[in-house]
């Protein structure tokens, strides 16, 4: 990194949090962080506390009330969850607590536990009441998870905390969620290099380098968080229709997008649809690019007006 560019970093949401800017600030870093760590505040399962646990804590009790934020970004993962056959639901947090992939306890459950736990999944139970921000879990036991969607919705929020300090070249790393601002001072082609790493790799080995300008990157992949049983390996991507981690020719999605949010959102979506029919979706959807990496070590580019692609890794090959 050349001189005249600054990095500050933090440990927040379970990951290091970084922050490259293009002037020694610390008060505007100060105010990164300081903003990430009130709505990881809010936001999280983690913990006992939050407003999310609040409203976990009354399911099937009685509404609750929250900040403005919360209820917002509960809409909007309500009204994804809510699409006929989605791969993307807020209800999901019984499933997760179930599993606990990436956790201490993590296990396989048994086919009867997961039933049970599906029972307690439907979005369509969660009531919203616009007026006084309040939402109601109507079950018992329900529980919502904002695990998919928040980097996002914090990273958006971080992009115009640097714009209302003027503050127009930036990147901050979320932790499998980057998003930029504006061109890069770093490079001759004025694009920022987001490297994609591979699967499994335990050196963090880079299969390409993501080139792009004023846009957020964003991966799920199975490798994130999983476990082996019996030479199984279950991953953290579960399906809400099934209670079982998806099982598909994937490793990762990688979405290029405007929004963060709507990387967390579509990463999920698209890698629960599968190559070929994510594929015919993003032909109708041209704001979004996506980058599949295949198990069978192909990789599909989707929408490519929205980035470059750089290979490193000759073991992949790409497939137009």
């Amino acid at each position: 990194m050349v001189n005249s560019n600054y990095e500050y970093s933090q440990t927040l949401l379970g990951t290091t949090v970084s922050l490259t800017i293009h002037e020694a600030n610390e008060a505007v870093a100060q105010a990164v962080f300081t903003t990430i760590k009130i709505l990881e505040d809010k936001l999280t399962v983690n913990r006992p506390m939050s407003e999310v646990m609040s409203i976990n804590s009354a399911a099937g009790k009685h509404p609750v009330v929250v900040s403005w934020p919360v209820f917002n970004l509960i809409k909007q993962a309500l009204q994804i969850s809510l699409q006929p056959n989605s791969y993307f639901n807020c209800a999901i947090g019984p499933l997760v607590k179930l599993w606990k992939i990436g956790f201490k306890g993590q296990q396989v459950p048994t086919d009867e536990q997961i039933k049970q736990h599906l029972l307690l999944t439907n979005p369509r139970d969660i009531e919203l009441n616009r007026k006084n921000h309040s939402i109601f879990l109507k079950r018992k036991g329900m529980e919502i998870d904002l695990g998919a969607i928040a980097k996002g919705y914090i990273a958006d929020v971080i992009k115009l905390v640097l714009l209302k300090h003027n503050i127009h070249q930036a990147i901050i790393n979320l932790g499998g969620n980057v998003l930029t601002i504006g061109d890069s001072p770093l490079s001759d082609d004025k694009c920022w290099h987001i490297g994609l790493q591979k699967p499994f790799s335990k050196n963090q080995e880079l299969i390409g380098i993501i080139k792009i300008n004023n846009s957020s990157v964003v991966t799920s992949g199975i490798y994130e968080r999983f476990f082996y049983q019996k030479n199984h390996l279950y991953h953290h991507i579960l399906n809400p229709q099934t209670g079982y981690p998806l099982d598909n020719e994937l490793d990762s999605v990688t979405i290029i997008s405007k929004s963060s949010l709507e990387g967390d959102i579509y990463s999920t979506i698209l890698y629960g649809l599968g190559v070929s029919k994510a594929c015919e979706y993003l032909q109708n959807h041209k704001s979004l690019a996506a980058i599949f990496l295949l198990k069978n070590k192909t990789i599909v580019l989707a929408n490519t007006d929205n980035f470059c692609f750089q290979l490193l890794d000759k073991q992949y090959q790409i497939k137009l």
